[in-house]
């Protein structure tokens, strides 16, 4: 029952993003309420004809574009993946998976898409300061940032993305979103996707990464190039570090082996 509740606001919450998304708000308009009702306002402003309906068509068309996108959203992500190298998470190591979902997403195999309890705590911060300042994105948000928007920091995004990351959801399982994050992610110099970062790095494939050499490429994402081990191995080994500690935390790994992990030696290919 809970999983049918759950589809179902999804399903809302899609159609009403979307709603949004595709110039829906410009119901509440004045200008809008003028032409349907007939009634005055006195705060509409007149302005240039031309430019207002060129604005308008724009507005519609990237709206329509959007709507597209969230109906063919397979199509979408296959256009935009078809030169990535994919690879299934049954041929990655669990210590690369569990290190990116430990560092970027705990509760990523729970959720529907977002997380109500980081996206409380974003907003607050962000009503605080009355702009976007910290975010709540999880693996899948990120996924649909990555794949088709831009590093603007609105509301306006925010909602499209939610919007992308609910039918993500809907549509793929929790292993084909982690496989395409990883196969589409950026780790940092000139690297994207995990096979390029893996071989660049080390020198080997994906399925032959160690327990360290996993946490230190799962901690570049969220600054990759900051801390990409050829810019800055320190920083690099300190994220590794909190990613080692985040998996202890999440009970992926022993303390022992975190411990271990954090001292063994790290072979860069160049």
């Amino acid at each position: 029952m809970r999983n049918i509740l759950r589809l179902c606001a999804g399903l809302i919450l899609v159609f009403f993003l979307g709603f949004f998304l595709a110039g829906g708000r410009d119901v509440l308009r004045a200008e809008t309420l003028n032409r349907v009702t007939g009634w005055a306002t006195e705060s509409v402003l007149p302005s240039a004809p031309r430019e207002a309906d060129a604005s308008s068509k724009r507005a519609n068309a990237d709206g329509l574009a959007r709507i597209k996108r969230l109906l063919f959203l397979r199509e979408a992500i296959d256009e935009r993946i078809a030169e990535k190298k994919i690879v299934p998470t049954n041929e990655l190591p669990e210590a690369l998976r569990n290190a990116i979902v430990a560092v970027e997403d705990a509760r990523f195999y729970s959720h529907p898409g977002f997380d109500i309890d980081g996206i409380a705590r974003a907003a607050l911060v962000n009503l605080q300061n009355g702009e976007i300042e910290e975010g709540a994105s999880t693996i899948t948000q990120q996924l649909a940032k990555n794949l088709f928007l831009s590093q603007e920091q609105s509301f306006a995004r925010k909602a499209e993305e939610l919007a992308l990351a609910v039918t993500l959801e809907l549509r793929y399982s929790k292993e084909d979103i982690l496989a395409l994050y990883l196969g589409s992610i950026y780790f940092g110099s000139g690297y994207y996707g995990i096979c390029d970062a893996s071989r660049g790095y080390f020198g080997k494939e994906p399925k032959d990464l160690t327990l360290p050499e996993a946490a230190m490429l799962a901690g570049l994402p969220n600054a990759p190039s900051v801390y990409s081990p050829y810019e800055n191995f320190l920083l690099a080994k300190k994220r590794q570090f909190i990613v080692l500690d985040a998996m202890a935390r999440n009970g992926m790994i022993s303390e022992e082996l975190a411990e271990d992990a954090k001292i063994a030696p790290i072979y860069l290919a160049h």
